[in-house]
């Protein structure tokens, strides 16, 4: 599957991946999707703008690391499209309490977001588990081991 991306940059002060790096974890995680085109935008936010989301859309308090936003496409159009938005301080936080590099974080963060538009998700026990399977495969692939373990 192609990859059209838009990286947005709404927070300061961040160590933030560039468009390049994001590009490169997207298109991993869209290996085996089938044809057509992924049109994926990324938007990097504080915890304001996270949280705001987050309460709006999915009825949670606070911030939280990625949500993504899938799109319906018209019948004929092979692939995807929708948005990820990732709140980069609570990347950083996460990173630093699990003991993480911060790049492989944030590249776990961008697969786990293209997963839940590819239609994964972790609702269920049994899905979470194809998924993170998934996602520990792709992440491989990158050299980064195992985020789960």
């Amino acid at each position: 599957m192609r990859l059209r991306l838009a990286v947005q940059r709404e927070c300061r002060g961040q160590r933030l991946p560039g468009a390049a790096r994001i590009s490169e974890w997207a298109r991993a995680a869209l290996t085996g999707s089938g044809p057509g085109t992924a049109e994926v935008t990324v938007r990097l936010v504080d915890e304001a703008e996270s949280a705001a989301l987050n309460r709006r859309y999915r009825g949670k308090r606070g911030a939280t690391n990625v949500l993504s936003f899938s799109y319906d496409r018209p019948r004929a159009a092979a692939g995807l499209a929708g948005d990820l938005v990732i709140c980069a301080p609570v990347v950083a936080r996460e990173s630093a309490e699990q003991g993480k590099p911060l790049g492989t974080h944030w590249a776990h963060m961008v697969v786990h977001g293209i997963m839940h538009l590819r239609g994964y998700d972790h609702i269920h026990e049994t899905d979470a588990q194809v998924m993170e399977a998934l996602e520990i495969r792709i992440l491989k692939r990158l050299g980064i081991p195992n985020p789960y373990a």
